[in-house]
């Protein structure tokens, strides 16, 4: 959706390869399991800072790293400053007009910019694990658009330029960790009304049956929450189209090469079992 967001320049470059950005947009998650170091680009745990932590926590990474230490940073998670660093390495992609970087970064700058826009990325009870509601986490990002997100309305219009990157990136943290508090209440009043065998179902997917939430509690909880996930995905979604434009524009707006027949790598990740990171939980 962001891709159709660009102006006609970036268009014709996008666009052929539309496929090859949303199939390597979960490369990003793939590494997580590969790459060490690579988990915490993923989120932020705000409230290990305290209840001021968006007024305490440095916009810019080094002031940060002074402030708490490297480690201590990564242990709560990175993600605001990781997001900016890739938007930096993309606008270098641009200046160099390298395509199959520019094309690998988008795509990865689009799953930690949606990231961040899902309001369980930005908190340490990240899938309801501190308050007996394990499952939530893949529930509210995966499960609710699964179900209902061919009828969400998700154009969102055409690219702006951001002056401040860095700032909006922290904006739209601060925008999806004030729902936190909802997404988990009203999961948990939901369930106080439904019996087991309402709140959940049974599918078949890949030859097995696996336990899901049911498609009547799905559609009860995305009422109560007024249609919350259609909207931060709409946020996502804009955010990323501003984002590669202005990488774009601060690269001095160059012509790109004609890769439409081009055939592109794929990026090979080996998972590392020694690697342990946080399962969201289905």
């Amino acid at each position: 959706m962001a891709v159709y967001s660009l102006p006609p320049e970036l268009i014709q470059f996008y666009k052929p390869h539309i496929q090859y950005i949303t199939e390597n947009a979960v490369n990003p998650d793939k590494r997580r399991y590969a790459v060490e170091g690579e988990a915490e680009k993923h989120y932020i745990d705000l409230d290990q800072y305290g209840e001021n932590a968006l007024e305490i926590l440095p916009e810019y990474w080094f002031v940060a790293v002074e402030k708490f230490s490297e480690d201590s940073l990564r242990a709560k998670g990175i993600g605001p400053w990781s997001a900016y660093l890739t938007f930096q390495n993309l606008t270098k992609a641009f200046e160099e007009k390298n395509a199959l970087a520019i094309l690998r970064l988008s795509a990865d700058l689009g799953h930690y910019l949606g990231d961040l826009n899902v309001p369980l990325h930005t908190t340490e009870n990240y899938n309801g694990q501190l308050t007996d509601q394990i499952g939530i986490h893949g529930f509210w990002e995966s499960r609710i658009p699964e179900l209902l997100a061919s009828d969400f309305s998700l154009w969102v219009g055409k690219a702006s330029y951001v002056d401040q990157p860095q700032k909006e990136i922290w904006k739209a943290v601060k925008r999806a960790h004030s729902q936190v508090d909802s997404v988990l209440f009203f999961e948990k009043k939901l369930t106080e009304d439904f019996a087991p065998d309402q709140k959940f179902s049974f599918e078949e997917r890949n030859k097995q049956t696996v336990r899901v939430y049911s498609k009547e509690f799905t559609e009860a909880y995305a009422a109560a929450l007024d249609q919350q996930v259609e909207r931060q995905m709409k946020h996502a979604i804009k955010m990323i189209a501003d984002f590669w434009y202005t990488a774009w524009i601060n690269a001095g707006q160059p012509e790109l090469p004609n890769i439409a027949n081009m055939p592109l790598e794929e990026e090979v990740i080996v998972p590392n079992k020694r690697i342990k990171v946080r399962e969201h939980g289905n």
